[in-house]
């Protein structure tokens, strides 16, 4: 019964959380785990999706499902394939507990003498690099369409 509400309360692995806590089968053990998973508060940043930079250029798909799939199910990887994302891949778990678990004792493990930075996925920051060109685009326009000149007089 107890082990129903906890998957009524979060259908994605909350009884898969509750086993690799180690919680008692019995209900009362799991409603007191359902409780205090519901009590822990993550920082805003943590999420799903995890940024890994410093991979090895030869690194394969399969051995990042070996390197990150021992921290919990893993829904997609992405490896870099291009000359600017060489090195650097994607890892998206089912869980947000499994991703904070990864990313905590993944960052600097040591992968073919390189040693690993896991990072969260930020939006923003993957954006920003496309904003600051477009931006620098529209003042170009701009300062054509007006006449100005901001070359230094020779």
């Amino acid at each position: 019964m107890a082990m129903q509400a906890a998957k009524r309360a979060n259908p994605q692995g909350l009884a898969h959380r509750l086993l690799r806590l180690g919680c008692a089968a019995s209900a009362v053990g799991l409603t007191l785990c359902v409780l205090f998973l519901h009590q822990i508060r993550l920082p805003p940043e943590v999420n799903r999706i995890l940024y890994i930079r410093n991979l090895p250029y030869k690194i394969t798909a399969e051995e990042m499902y070996d390197i990150f799939g021992k921290y919990g199910p893993i829904r997609q990887i992405r490896v870099g394939n291009t000359p600017e994302t060489r090195g650097t891949a994607y890892v998206v778990y089912e869980d947000i507990f499994d991703a904070k678990n990864a990313c905590d004792h993944l960052s600097g493990f040591n992968v073919c003498n390189r040693y690993l930075v896991v990072l969260y996925y930020n939006a923003n920051r993957a954006f920003q690099k496309m904003d600051t060109k477009k931006k620098e685009e529209q003042l170009k326009l701009l300062k054509e369409k007006y006449g100005i000149n901001t070359d230094p007089p020779k």
